[in-house]
């Protein structure tokens, strides 16, 4: 299959899954989800491979999903799919792309993210499925919608980092460092930038070595624990929970915003105040001498 918004190769054992819309800072379309599905669902079937690397062209793993609306114009009027605004259409929609990323989950293969630069939001819904994170330690993790756009439509963070750091990071929409996101649980490893992929690439020269049922059958007892612990149901019942958040008024808000002023103003709105939105976007002409976005 030929991709648009990813690069797929299979090598030693191995599949890697680029993210490739580094311009965009690998912000997750609704291609770019599919895309990656089908590529993972591809490496599952290929007896070549025995693990799949996840990771992100550019600056970064992904900024997040893409909220770039698609414009009116665009728009057939005949489409009957599903563009209202009930909850419903609302929960409809976020258990669609939730099918997509949960390839990785329910794959047989083991799937490792290896990660940079920015994780953030959406970025998190993947990486937090895959088997095994490995991350640079100046990696910046963190949920920042959870503050003012919605809840979390995947949430792993509870099994990864237990009750009280889940509800830290997530009530707050702070980030994480990848050094301290070791610490924590939140991802497997963390090590200087210029050694990450030589690490990730080491262990999956390991995985190479292994008879893939045997990894298969590995991978799944240890998932089917996570369900044991209720891991799909939260994943369902996620999906749902962020349609109900999007009735919040703060969500509200940061759509008027967002339509009357732009997405980065909007963004500069919700996270001024919490002094790091530097880590959203790099855009120096944004910004003023001591690196805030200027007023809008």
């Amino acid at each position: 299959m030929d991709y648009e918004t990813i690069i797929y190769e299979v090598e030693r054992g191995r599949a890697r899954i680029t993210l490739n819309r580094p311009e965009k800072l690998n912000a997750l379309s609704i291609q770019l989800q599919q895309e990656l599905n089908q590529a993972l669902w591809d490496a599952d079937n290929d007896n070549r491979v025995h693990t799949v690397i996840l990771r992100g062209a550019g600056r970064a793993f992904s900024a997040g999903y893409d909220l770039t609306p698609r414009p009116l114009a665009e728009r057939d009027p005949d489409d009957h799919t599903r563009e209202g605004r009930s909850f419903d259409d609302d929960a409809w929609r976020m258990e669609q792309g939730q099918r997509l990323r949960m390839a990785i989950f329910d794959m047989h293969k083991p799937v490792i993210a290896q990660i940079h630069g920015y994780c953030v939001a959406g970025g998190t819904d993947v990486a937090l499925l895959c088997d095994m994170i490995i991350a640079a330690d100046d990696t910046l993790i963190g949920f920042p919608p959870a503050r003012a756009q919605g809840a979390l439509p995947n949430n792993m963070w509870l099994y990864n980092v237990g009750p009280q750091w889940a509800k830290r990071l997530m009530l707050s929409g702070d980030f994480v460092t990848g050094a301290d996101a070791a610490k924590i649980g939140l991802v497997m490893k963390a090590l200087p930038l210029d050694l990450l992929e030589e690490e990730v690439e080491g262990l999956a020269d390991r995985l190479a070595m292994i008879d893939t049922e045997l990894l298969s059958a590995n991978k799944r007892i240890i998932n089917i624990g996570l369900e044991l612990m209720g891991a799909r149901t939260l994943q369902r019942i996620a999906t749902e929970n962020d349609a109900r958040a999007h009735l919040a008024p703060s969500v509200a808000e940061f759509g008027a915003r967002s339509r009357e002023h732009g997405l980065k103003a909007a963004l500069q709105w919700r996270d001024t105040k919490f002094g790091d939105q530097r880590a959203l976007v790099d855009r120096p002409e944004l910004r003023d001498e001591k690196g805030f976005f200027r007023d809008a």
